[in-house]
C-alpha cells in the first residue's frame, strides 16, 4: 500500500489542474539502485496511458497507477510534499530504503553516510552505501553518477574518508568496493 499525505495529494491535484491535455492521474515508478537506494519517478497520466497490469490506487483527489514491479518496491511507502530552505518536492519515505545493521559500528557508519555523505553525492546524481565493516575498515560502494566517475577516488579520500574517520573512531580506513568499470555509462576506465 502506498500512502499520500494531504500535502502531497493537494500538490498532485494542483499539477493535474494546471495540465491542459486531459490529465487523468499520476503514475508512480520505482527502480532499485543498489541494495537500499531507489530512483523514483512521478509523471502525469493522460487518457490511454494506463496498462492492463497497472494497479490503480484511488487517492480521492486523483487516481495513481503503479506497475506491479514498482508496487512491490513501494510497499509501505508514504509520499509527502515538502518545502524548506533547500527547495520543494515530493519525498518518499520507503521502509525498504531503511538500512539496519546488527553491528553498532556499522549502524553508526550508516547514519554518517545517510546524514553527511548522501546529500553531497546525491547532488551529483550519485549514492554511496556501506557494504560491510571488516575489522577497522569500512567497505563502501559508489553508485549512480559516482560509479565510474574519474573523481570518485578524490571524493573518497578527501571527503567521505575524512568524514567517516572523524565521526567513527573505530574505523581507521575506508575501502572502495565498487566495480567502476561496470554500469551503463562509467566515466572511469583502467
Amino acid at each position: 500500500m502506498i500512502t499520500f499525505t494531504d500535502a502531497a495529494k493537494q500538490k498532485v491535484r494542483e499539477y493535474m489542474d494546471q495540465a491542459t491535455n486531459g490529465c487523468i492521474g499520476l503514475r508512480i515508478m520505482a527502480d532499485r539502485q543498489g541494495r537500499n537506494h531507489f530512483r523514483y519517478n512521478l509523471t502525469l497520466v493522460l487518457e490511454g496511458e494506463t496498462y492492463d497490469k497497472d494497479i490503480r490506487l484511488d487517492q480521492g483527489l486523483f487516481s495513481a497507477w503503479v506497475d506491479p514491479k514498482s508496487a512491490e518496491l513501494l510497499e509501505g511507502t508514504t509520499i509527502d510534499f515538502v518545502s524548506d530552505l533547500s527547495g520543494a518536492g515530493f519525498r518518499f519515505d520507503n521502509p525498504q530504503a531503511v538500512v539496519r545493521w546488527d553491528d553498532p559500528v556499522a549502524e553508526k557508519l550508516q547514519r554518517v553516510l545517510d546524514d553527511k555523505v548522501a546529500p553531497a553525492v546525491g547532488g551529483h546524481g550519485g549514492w554511496v552505501e556501506l557494504l560491510a565493516v571488516d575489522g577497522d575498515a569500512a567497505v563502501i560502494q559508489f553508485g549512480g553518477g559516482c560509479q565510474g566517475c574519474g573523481m570518485s577516488q578524490v571524493t573518497l579520500k578527501e571527503g567521505i574518508e575524512r568524514i567517516i574517520l572523524d565521526e567513527v573512531p573505530e574505523i581507521r580506513r575506508v575501502v572502495d568496493g565498487t566495480d567502476h568499470e561496470a554500469g551503463s555509462n562509467p566515466y572511469f576506465a583502467r
